[in-house]
């Protein structure tokens, strides 16, 4: 039994050893695979991200009434309807009513008050909740070289306002591909103006935006330096993950769930922070990855 098993073992690792996945840098599988288990082994994953969604789920709130209510004040048609589909999309189901009461508030009533008052308080909490990303990001047993705290501090609020100006920039985006496409189909370049080529053109900006968003936090966040592409085989997986994972927990909600039922309005809250929770665990394993393809390349350790 015990030789069957060391064959087999034997095997595998020929075998991983001999794949070599593009961006892993000539390194391959296996090479990578001991660093990775090891990050996540030693790297109190579960903790790390019940830290990253406490805080992203205090500055979800204020972040929420700041751009919203900055967006009342952008003269661009459709902008409401294009960001209720795009939140339709991406939060879990049971949330999009208390998300969307909030939110029509905010944009049919312009209040200069608020939107000075909630700046600070806005501005505080969402970098609190990227610094909290940042700092466990570096957490990482496979990194040597983390910022120090003053500069993940730095680094967290120039992050939080790339990323707002990316999520603005990706609404529009949205807004506009979707006129264009109309064009298109008026000069005859495309058969119709078809329903299936609005929805993947919404999907391919939707995942280059969550997909750069990922690699902006990884590349800019907790290392001084990175020895890995802007696109790493670490981002792709988050991607992938965080997709997967939400459509997944949203299933799960609209058809199993019985959050709402039993706890009332409550529910959608703890909806929302399970929901931060799952994506926080794709986000730090993807990060795992790329740590653990830097370790392999700089020959930290060599597994026998």
């Amino acid at each position: 039994m015990r030789n069957i098993l060391n064959s087999f073992y034997d095997t595998i690792r020929k075998t991983l050893g001999r794949i070599k996945p593009p961006f892993f840098d000539g390194l391959s599988i296996w090479d990578v695979l001991y660093f990775f288990f090891r990050g996540i082994y030693e790297g109190a994953i579960s903790t790390r991200a019940g830290s990253v969604s406490f805080s992203f789920f205090l500055a979800l709130f204020p972040g929420i009434i700041f751009i919203f209510t900055l967006i009342a004040y952008l003269p661009i048609d459709a902008f409401q309807t294009e960001l209720y589909s795009i939140l339709g999309d991406v939060l879990p189901p049971s949330t999009h009513e208390m998300a969307f009461a909030t939110i029509d508030d905010i944009l049919t009533i312009k209040r200069g008050g608020l939107l000075s008052v909630t700046f600070a308080a806005a501005a505080l909490f969402a970098t609190n909740g990227t610094l909290s990303l940042v700092s466990n990001l570096g957490i990482s047993s496979n990194i040597s070289d983390a910022k120090k705290i003053w500069w993940q501090y730095l680094s967290a609020f120039l992050l939080t306002i790339g990323l707002t100006l990316l999520v603005l920039i990706a609404i529009v985006a949205l807004i506009f591909s979707q006129g264009f496409t109309g064009w298109l189909a008026d000069q005859g370049y495309i058969l119709e103006y078809s329903t299936s080529i609005i929805y993947w053109v919404r999907l391919l900006i939707l995942l280059l935006t969550v997909l750069i968003a990922i690699s902006l936090v990884y590349n800019y966040g907790p290392v001084r330096s990175t020895d890995w592409r802007f696109i790493s085989p670490g981002s792709i997986l988050a991607t992938v993950l965080i997709i997967l994972s939400s459509n997944g927990f949203g299933y799960y909600v609209e058809n199993f769930s019985t959050y709402n039922k039993f706890y009332g309005s409550i529910g959608t809250l703890l909806i929302m922070l399970l929901w931060i929770y799952i994506n926080a665990f794709g986000l730090i394993i993807g990060f795992e990855l790329n740590a653990s393809v830097s370790g392999a390349k700089q020959g930290k350790e060599v597994k026998p």
